[in-house]
């Protein structure tokens, strides 16, 4: 997968098109990401001794990793990524600033 945990990416297709956030985990069996604040859906929990009260909890859900883009660190804007090796290291690179991203 091009897209790691702690990458800011760029929502391209959605409800949430355009939208700036974090991946907080990938799911790469299912190639899934799930994104702070995107894909919002709510769950219907019941009371445990965790959640005494129970209720209705909203959460992010996962979302196919095609949907996003990974955002340049240096320019801000959607960018591709190609894999090159440097120093004997695989790493990501950014195709707009030419920009090494691990």
């Amino acid at each position: 997968m091009h897209i790691k945990t702690g990458d800011k990416v760029e929502v391209i297709a959605g409800k949430d098109k355009g939208t700036q956030a974090t991946v907080l985990k990938t799911l790469p069996k299912k190639d899934r990401v799930i994104v702070e604040g995107v894909n919002k859906v709510k769950k219907h929990e019941r009371p445990s001794q965790a959640n005494p009260q129970g209720g209705i909890i909203e959460q992010e859900a996962p979302i196919h990793v095609s949907n996003v883009q990974l955002v340049d660190p240096k320019t801000n804007e959607k960018t591709r990524v190609s894999i090159q090796e440097v120093d004997g290291k695989r790493v990501r690179v950014s195709k707009k600033s030419g920009e090494v991203l691990d």
